[in-house]
């Protein structure tokens, strides 16, 4: 993944589980198990139709899953001629939306 800013790179899944580590005493196995943990619990409350459809992380951001209706075929004009052609029925889908809280909002000001 190419760098476009010429900026320092984004840290690694390695890179960040040494800092948190190193930051809080407990080793890299743990770290990883506190992440496969928090893994688990985001799928457990987005992943079935039965959860709640959202998961928060205090502090830093809300998931949350949203029902997209199915779209029937429909006419639509083409930019480029002008013309008026048929678009393609759309399935129904779950989209994933991730809205950012106060406490991340704060860091990046």
């Amino acid at each position: 993944m190419a760098n476009k800013t010429g900026g320092p790179k984004p840290p690694t899944k390695s890179e960040i589980m040494n800092n948190i580590a190193e930051a809080t005493g407990l080793t890299k196995k743990e770290i990883a198990a506190v992440f496969e943990a928090l893994t688990g619990e985001i799928e457990k409350n987005i992943a079935t139709k039965g959860g709640p459809g959202q998961f928060t992380i205090p502090g830093l951001c809300k998931v949350v899953v949203k029902d997209r209706p199915a779209l029937p075929k429909r006419e639509v004009r083409n930019p480029g001629t002008g013309q008026m052609v048929w678009a393609k029925p759309r399935p129904a889908s779950r989209q994933v939306k991730v809205r950012p809280l106060k406490g991340l909002k704060d860091m990046v000001v």
